[in-house]
């Protein structure tokens, strides 16, 4: 059997002095902590003798600028995939909670009624649906080899609970996804053999706020 292994990279840390939940707005670039988490992955990939022949990043700027140094260590060019863009969320913008946030407005208090959809943005499916075909792609593209697939938590969150034959409904606060962690799928022919994850930078990630990352 051939072995293929496609690394889910969620971004490094983003400036985001407001606190909002940027989402899939433009201009989220990383804070100078979350270069310096991209480079320490690219170095412990390269180092460790990975065999990435692929890097593929979701358009938003904080997904390409965490692909770049990867990118750079193994001499490829950064692809480009829609498919594993951030989720579509209806408090984009926004800060969200009870005090100055987003939920102390009535108005918003309808898109909260199904946690299990959520109501309040694109379905848990619907992502791990797009995240999957990204990964097909990938995974044809590299066989035999890996890929690094930089995209961002909730869609690689949920991709590894529908893998995991997990609900896809989870607490947000439980999510095994820090910034530039690597959630990897090993793959034995065209089976799924295990799910590994890894934080790569974990040096870097005391302070790291969870507030809007995404």
């Amino acid at each position: 059997m051939v072995a293929t292994t496609i690394h889910l990279m969620r971004h490094g840390e983003v400036h985001n002095p407001d606190g909002v939940l940027y989402g899939r707005l433009p201009g989220y670039r990383l804070s100078e902590r979350g270069l310096a988490m991209a480079d320490m992955v690219a170095e412990h990939l390269a180092r460790t003798g990975r065999d990435v022949v692929a890097v593929i990043a979701s358009p938003l700027q904080r997904a390409q600028e965490t692909a770049g140094p990867i990118a750079a260590a193994f001499d490829l060019d950064i692809r480009t995939d829609e498919r594993i863009i951030e989720a579509g969320n209806h408090f984009e913008g926004k800060t969200f909670g009870v005090g100055d946030g987003s939920l102390r407005h009535p108005e918003h208090w309808p898109y909260l009624r199904n946690p299990f959809r959520p109501s309040w943005g694109e379905p848990y499916k619907e992502q791990v649906d797009r995240m999957l075909a990204g990964v097909e792609t990938a995974r044809e593209l590299v066989r035999g080899h890996e890929a690094v697939l930089v995209s961002h938590q909730l869609p690689v969150w949920v991709t590894r609970l529908a893998l995991e034959n997990r609900h896809l409904w989870h607490d947000p606060r439980k999510r095994q996804c820090s910034v530039a962690s690597l959630t990897s799928l090993r793959y034995d022919g065209d089976t799924l053999v295990g799910v590994g994850y890894s934080e790569p930078a974990a040096s870097l990630l005391p302070g790291v706020s969870s507030v809007a990352g995404a």
